[in-house]
């Protein structure tokens, strides 16, 4: 086999197909957000981001990076080994014990990543735990579907926020028979949210244990900032709390909440935890100060949840397809064409320096193509002016359709 040639072949079908990804060059400044520099065909040239999934600018935020770089000057640069052997810091313990306070559960555990947290988790589960079935939302991350597929254990596919189809699904199992029902709060594509409490209802009837996914809504929905299921008045029914420390938070990392022994076990058993070097110290501190400072910043929240509020109104009036699914301070906008995605996000960056990903499949179904906004409380009105006329210009030239999706 000519190895090259395959690898090649492949390639040249994703540009065709309007699917190859390509990466910004940007270098974020400090107190600048969410301006950057882009470093492009030999020029550097100022950008605003609008793609950024640092929601509320804590990547940046003085606090942060001060806690850091203390970190850093104190303890060095990395962990120094897995948990097991010697790779657990204070700033590690002190991290944990206040991710299980602000989720209200027991004990906490972090990971490298949400990936790995999701990943790790419920393929422990699935592994060790006789007999059970895992249920999963049809829209649910990849990370998710890949723990499920290392579990090896039995699975249902629920369609996407359907409680009745889930109580259709778990009626054919025992109640007695161990089942684990899988679901996000906030879907990061569509914008939509959940029904935390009609889908715990339909696990408790049938003795299921629940795990939540709040990687897009932790630090930025409840009264302190924890997500959807203490906004919602949730929190206590969930078996399984899972975020990330990468997205609100600015920094990088996961983490799982839960009872004492349930983390204790996936601690125990969990692969990708257990031969994993720990996150540096650094980013533990850096962490810490984050989810400290979030929760007694309301205030951050409410301007993010009125930015997003004002930019899908803003972007609606315009006749920009903004999804009607999106509910959350996501923005999708529709184009349903791969390479006019791609054609409409190189012509905001080049035309308007406006910088927007293009979403498009695996991402999301081949036809749902999409660009996705993520405004957050550091985006003024000046910034979405600019930002609507760029879309309004390039819809235009594209011959893009207005209607909302």
């Amino acid at each position: 086999m000519d190895y090259q040639a395959y690898f090649t072949q492949r390639l040249t079908d994703l540009h065709k197909a309007g699917r190859y990804r390509t990466f910004a060059d940007l270098e974020r400044i400090v107190g600048s957000f969410p301006r950057a520099r882009n470093y492009r065909d030999g020029r550097v040239e100022d950008v605003t981001i609008w793609c950024s999934n640092d929601y509320l600018g804590m990547g940046q935020h003085p606090v942060v990076i001060e806690a850091m770089v203390e970190a850093a000057r104190t303890c060095g640069a990395g962990a120094g080994g897995t948990r097991n052997i010697s790779g657990t810091t204070h700033n590690h313990v002190l991290l944990e014990k206040e991710l299980a306070s602000w989720c209200g559960k027991e004990a906490a555990l972090l990971f490298t990543s949400g990936y790995v947290a999701n990943m790790t988790t419920l393929a422990t589960l699935g592994t060790h735990v006789p007999g059970l079935v895992l249920f999963s939302d049809a829209e649910n991350h990849n990370s998710m579907i890949e723990g499920v597929r290392h579990s090896r254990a039995p699975k249902e596919i629920f369609r996407h926020n359907d409680p009745e189809h889930l109580d259709r699904l778990l009626a054919h199992y025992p109640r007695e028979q161990p089942k684990l029902v899988l679901f996000e709060s906030v879907y990061s594509m569509d914008g939509d949210i959940a029904p935390i409490a009609a889908l715990c209802d339909v696990a408790e009837r049938h003795g299921a244990m629940t795990f939540l996914d709040e990687v897009h809504a932790v630090g930025m929905y409840g009264r302190n900032g924890s997500g959807v299921a203490e906004r919602d008045g949730q929190r206590d029914r969930i078996t399984f709390y899972q975020a990330t420390l990468g997205k609100a938070i600015g920094v990088i990392g996961g983490f799982i909440a839960a009872s004492a022994e349930a983390v204790d076990f996936v601690r125990s058993f969990g692969n990708g935890f257990i031969f994993t070097t720990a996150l540096p110290p650094a980013l533990a501190a850096g962490a810490l100060a984050s989810v400290r400072y979030l929760q007694i910043h309301p205030e951050l929240r409410e301007r993010h949840q009125e930015r997003a509020a004002t930019c899908k109104r803003r972007l609606r009036e315009a006749g920009l397809p903004v999804m009607e699914s999106s509910v959350s301070h996501i923005v999708p906008i529709m184009v349903g064409d791969a390479v006019l995605c791609k054609q409409a996000s190189d012509d905001l960056l080049k035309r308007h320096k406006i910088y927007v990903q293009p979403i498009n499949y695996p991402t999301v179904p081949v036809g749902t193509e999409r660009l996705r906004l993520t405004p957050t409380p550091l985006h003024d009105d000046d910034t979405m002016d600019r930002l609507v006329a760029a879309f309004v210009d390039v819809w235009r030239r594209l011959g893009l359709r207005r209607e909302a999706a």
